[in-house]
């Protein structure tokens, strides 16, 4: 039986939650506790030592990024519960934790919880997930993001990626360490984690970092870093040397 703590500052979304747990997942999870603020849920974390965090993002006493950086015990998954907040929404994402948004979806809310379920055994890389979303939510200038590929978790700063191929549901990252990181996302997807006035999306099926373009040439190409070239679609070609080179 999964340990869970609720955290949030709603009591109305803590009932709704509540109930939802108990109506879907009564047999893998319990409630141990409730809190509705920083100081209360690290008291409770101490205590209970959860498997599992529905945690909100803003709280009275701090956020979310703060109680997961302050507390000594960290071997939990974590469901973030947020309102439509891009900024925090981006965070989580460039960290690659998970969360569902306010109002609370019944659908989004039993596949977060699975996916919390069947992860609970799985190699846990918490601190390094909590340490990029929060590096991004305060601003820190030099961002990094989380790449999880079948057995490893990679932070790599943004400055290092060159560019981004993608081949259906897979999504390549070229580096300036010359390793190439494979991940199952779409490039849709990646486009969303990804610094939108760093990263171009120069083709349907690549992204590139223009601090890393030296030029663009005649057959519609962009020569980058290590010499690798990257092409440019027609449709977006006027876009794409506007954002780089002006």
């Amino acid at each position: 039986m999964m340990k869970a703590i609720l955290i949030d500052d709603e009591a109305s979304v803590r009932a709704d939650i509540r109930e939802k747990i108990l109506d879907c997942f009564s047999k893998d999870i319990v409630i141990v506790a409730e809190a509705d603020n920083v100081a209360s849920g690290l008291q409770a974390i101490q205590k209970f030592e959860p498997n599992l965090l529905l945690l909100d993002i803003h709280l009275s006493d701090g956020t979310g990024f703060d109680l997961l950086q302050k507390s000594a015990f960290k071997d939990f998954e974590v469901i973030f519960i947020t309102g439509f907040d891009q900024h925090a929404i981006k965070a989580i994402k460039v960290g690659a934790l998970d969360y569902i948004l306010k109002p609370v979806d019944d659908l989004e809310f039993r596949e977060a919880v699975q996916k919390a379920l069947d992860n609970n055994k799985k190699e846990k890389h918490l601190e390094k997930l909590i340490e990029i979303s929060s590096e991004y939510f305060k601003g820190v200038e030099k961002k990094r993001v989380i790449l999880k590929t079948t057995d490893t978790v990679y932070a790599i700063y943004e400055d290092d990626i060159i560019y981004c191929r993608s081949d259906g549901n897979y999504t390549t990252f070229f580096t300036q360490q010359l390793e190439k990181i494979v991940i199952s996302k779409p490039i849709k997807r990646v486009e969303e984690i990804l610094s939108e006035h760093t990263f171009i999306r120069c083709h349907q099926s690549y992204i590139v970092n223009k601090k890393h373009v030296l030029k663009y040439n005649k057959q519609g190409v962009l020569i980058v870093h290590l010499d690798f070239k990257i092409p440019v679609s027609s449709r977006r070609r006027d876009f794409v040397l506007k954002k780089i080179f002006d």
